[in-house]
C-alpha cells in the first residue's frame, strides 16, 4: 500500500472517520474486477477511469465553482461517508484561514505559511492530525487514477511563491508573475482593447488545494468529476503562470463555453500567438477551458 495512504488511513481509524465493513473498490481503466487494499481489515478506494470581468475575489470563485462539470460517469468512485466528513471539515478549516488574510493573499500563501496563521490565530485553529495527512494524500496521490491526465507542475506541498516574482493587477484582486505573465497579458491588454479583463491569476498550492477540495464537496466527493472542472493541487499550472480571460461585465458566462462565442475571445483566436492550456476535446481528462490562457 502506498505510504501516504497508509499513513492517511492510519489517521482516519484512529479518528474514528473510517466507517466498519467493507467498501468496494476499482482497477485502472482497463482492468477488470475489484482490488482489495487491506487496512484494518477495510477495503478502501482506488480511483479509476479517465473520464473575469470581476473585480472581488471571492465572488470570481463562488462562479468559479458553481461551474457545472461534465456528467458522473458509471466507473466514478466517491469518498465515503467519512472521509466526506473530512472533506467537509478541511474546506471549512480552510475558509477561516482565507478570511484571515484576505483573498488576494490567500492566492500567494504557502503552506507553512497557511500553518502559522493557523497556530497564531484562535480565529483559524491549528490543523488536526487527521486533516494535515488528508491534505498530504490529496497532493500525493498520482491523479491519473482517478482520470486528470495533466502534467504535474509543482513537485513540493509546501512550495513557495517568491513575493518580489509577483505583481498585484489594479482592479482585479490578482496576482500575475512579472516575467513572462505580465508580458503577455499587457500585450493582449493592447492588442485586444480595454473589454479583455483578468480573471485569475496565481493560485499557489493552498489556493488550489482550497478550490480543488471544494469542488469535491459540490460532487459530493468524486474526485474524478471535480478534477474535469478543477486541476488536482500541484497539478494547475496556475501555479507557474497561466492566467484566465474573460470579457468585461460577461459575469458567470467567462467561465463557460459560452465564452467562446464573444468577440474578445474571437480577437483572441485572431491574434495567432495566443494559445489555449484546455482545448475543446483535449485528451487530459478536462473540460474545454477557452479562457485559460497558455504561459508556460
Amino acid at each position: 500500500m502506498n505510504l501516504h495512504r497508509r499513513k492517511f488511513l492510519s489517521v482516519l481509524s484512529a479518528t474514528g472517520l473510517i466507517l466498519g465493513g467493507c467498501r468496494t473498490a476499482y482497477k485502472p481503466s482497463g482492468q477488470a474486477g475489484p482490488v482489495e487494499v487491506a487496512e484494518s481489515g477495510n477495503e478502501v478506494f482506488t480511483y479509476s477511469n479517465p473520464l473575469a470581468g470581476l473585480d472581488d475575489e471571492a465572488i470570481r470563485d463562488q462562479l468559479e465553482q458553481a461551474v457545472k462539470p461534465a456528467p458522473v460517469k458509471p466507473t466514478d468512485v466517491q469518498l465515503d461517508a467519512g472521509q466526506m466528513s473530512l472533506l467537509k471539515q478541511s474546506v471549512a478549516h480552510l475558509e477561516k484561514v482565507q478570511k484571515l488574510v484576505g483573498h488576494g493573499n490567500f492566492a500567494l500563501l504557502g503552506f507553512d505559511q497557511m500553518l502559522r496563521y493557523a497556530r497564531n490565530y484562535p480565529a483559524v485553529g491549528e490543523f488536526s492530525p487527521a486533516e494535515l495527512e488528508f491534505f498530504e494524500w490529496i497532493f500525493e496521490t498520482d491523479a491519473r487514477q482517478y482520470g486528470f491526465m495533466g502534467e504535474k507542475v509543482i513537485s513540493r506541498l509546501n512550495e513557495n511563491i517568491k513575493d518580489h516574482a509577483t505583481i498585484k493587477v489594479p482592479y482585479t484582486g490578482n496576482y500575475l508573475y512579472r516575467d513572462e505573465s505580465l508580458h503577455l497579458y499587457r500585450r493582449l491588454q493592447k492588442d485586444v482593447g480595454e473589454e479583455l479583463v483578468l480573471t485569475s491569476g496565481i493560485r499557489g498550492v493552498v489556493k488550489q488545494l482550497y478550490l480543488f477540495l471544494a469542488k469535491a464537496v459540490e460532487t459530493q466527493g468524486d474526485l474524478a468529476l471535480a478534477s474535469r472542472s478543477l486541476a488536482p493541487p500541484g497539478y494547475s499550472f496556475h501555479g507557474i503562470g497561466d492566467f484566465d480571460v474573460g470579457k468585461r461585465n460577461l459575469g458567470y458566462a467567462n467561465f463557460t463555453a459560452e465564452f467562446a462565442d464573444t468577440d474578445v475571445f474571437e480577437r483572441l483566436v485572431q491574434l495567432g500567438y495566443v494559445d489555449i492550456r484546455y482545448t475543446n476535446g483535449n485528451k487530459l481528462g478536462v473540460r474545454y477551458e477557452p479562457w485559460h490562457i497558455k504561459v508556460i
